[in-house]
């Protein structure tokens, strides 16, 4: 199986190089939904805090200044516990 990456507190050059602010924002209140990623999405965490659940994985923790890595083909649970906002990036 895919390995989720993340890079905790990612460095304002590396963020600025990757041009993660000029991506989509995407937000969402707390929650609990299947999601699959049919593709590879890049994602930098803004605010908040959540799980995500790999089928048949582990669960892993994510927020703030996270900059996560979610592989092509996963399916997964998110669960929201604080309100997100992320900019992401899907390919």
């Amino acid at each position: 199986m895919e390995q989720i990456l993340v890079e905790h507190h990612a460095s304002q050059a590396k963020l600025d190089i990757m041009g993660v602010f000029d991506w989509p924002v995407w937000q969402k209140e707390p929650s609990t939904f299947p999601w699959t990623y049919d593709e590879q999405e890049t994602c930098y965490i803004l605010k908040g805090r959540f799980r995500v659940t790999p089928d048949g994985g582990e669960p892993q923790e994510f927020g703030k200044g996270d900059l996560i890595i979610f592989p092509a083909g996963m399916n997964c649970t998110w669960e929201i516990i604080e309100p997100v906002r992320k900019h992401y990036q899907f390919g």
